[in-house]
C-alpha cells in the first residue's frame, strides 16, 4: 500500500504530537519551564523517529537551514537557562524558517485525511453554511 506507515514512524507521530501539547500547555500555564523542556524532548525525538537520526543530523547542520537551526537551538538554550518568554520566541521564529518547505507536502497529508481534508478544501462554504443556518 502506498500510504502504510511503519510502527516507528507512528510513534514519531505521537512523540512530535505530545511534543506540541507540552509546549503548548507550558505556554498556557505561565511559560511552565518543565513543560516546555519536556516538549522539546519529545518533539525533537519524534522529529529524529520519522525522518531518521541521520537526516535529522542533516536538516539540522546543512548550510542551507543555519538560518533557522540557530534560533532554534538558542532558543533551546534560553529555555533551560531560565528565559522561556524568549526562548520560545526564539524556538517558533527557528522552527517556522526550518520546517517551511515542508507546506506543500503536509497540505497534501491534510487533503487526504476524511474531515479535515473537506474543511480545507472548501472553508468558505463551511462558513456559509454555518451563517445561514443561523439566521
Amino acid at each position: 500500500m502506498a500510504y502504510e506507515i511503519s510502527e516507528i514512524k507512528k510513534i514519531g507521530i505521537g512523540l512530535v504530537g505530545f511534543g506540541i501539547l507540552f509546549s503548548f500547555l507550558g505556554m498556557i500555564i505561565f511559560f511552565d519551564r518543565g513543560l516546555l523542556a519536556l516538549g522539546n524532548i519529545f518533539f525533537l525525538t519524534g522529529i529524529g523517529l520519522l525522518l531518521g537520526w541521520q537526516s535529522m543530523w542533516q536538516l539540522f547542520t546543512k548550510k542551507a537551514n543555519i538560518k533557522g537551526s540557530v534560533p532554534f537551538f538558542l532558543g533551546l538554550f534560553l529555555l533551560f537557562v531560565r528565559w522561556p518568554v524568549a526562548g520560545i520566541i526564539m524556538e517558533l521564529y527557528g522552527s517556522f524558517v526550518l520546517f517551511s518547505g515542508y507546506g506543500p507536502p503536509i497540505q497534501a497529508f491534510l487533503y487526504q485525511i476524511p474531515v479535515i481534508g473537506w474543511i480545507l478544501q472548501y472553508p468558505f462554504q463551511l462558513f456559509g453554511q454555518l451563517r445561514r443556518k443561523r439566521a
